[in-house]
């Protein structure tokens, strides 16, 4: 990472506890938390318990950073290549400059939260659903015979059955 990036990046220098104490200061322990989910910012909630618990978990410390980085900072998300980077070592160009710290409140995060494990979600269904048809192209060249009936089955059911409303799961 050059020198140039790296004076560019808000973290390089910035002490945890600095960044604690920021973070606290301006959106207190109960967001935190909620953005979190650190129970050290729950539970008796002190700068120098959560140094400690953030010092020896570090998959904590990087949730934190990343947290500083684009939501306190506001800085741009990282691009492919340095996604799998960690904060502390990625970049950002000459000129980008941190925002003004994002206004939180429990429901935004907990609306956000929902959007990202609705996301997730739907990219694991499409990972399902791409792997099955995979595997299903797989057997039918081992099988033919059964993908035969499983395809008279399916095209004669499909006939005879109302197709599956949501609103209404017992066809009724």
């Amino acid at each position: 990472m050059s020198a140039e990036l790296q004076r560019n990046n808000p973290l390089h220098g910035l002490k945890t506890e600095t960044m604690l104490t920021e973070l606290v200061e301006f959106y207190g322990w109960k967001i935190l938390y909620a953005a979190t989910r650190f129970k050290c910012f729950d539970v008796n909630p002190t700068i120098k318990g959560s140094l400690k618990f953030l010092q020896k978990q570090e998959w904590a410390r990087l949730k934190l950073e990343s947290f500083y980085l684009y939501r306190f900072k506001r800085m741009p998300k990282p691009n492919d290549v340095e996604f799998n980077l960690n904060p502390r070592e990625r970049g950002f160009e000459h000129g980008i400059v941190p925002l003004s710290p994002m206004k939180l409140t429990i429901e935004s995060i907990e609306l956000s939260q929902a959007k990202a494990a609705s996301a997730f979600q739907e990219r694991q269904n499409e990972k399902r659903h791409s792997n099955n048809m995979r595997h299903r192209k797989e057997q039918g060249s081992k099988h033919p015979m059964r993908d035969n009936k499983v395809k008279s089955q399916s095209s004669t059911s499909s006939k005879n059955e109302p197709k599956y409303d949501p609103s209404n799961p017992w066809n009724v």
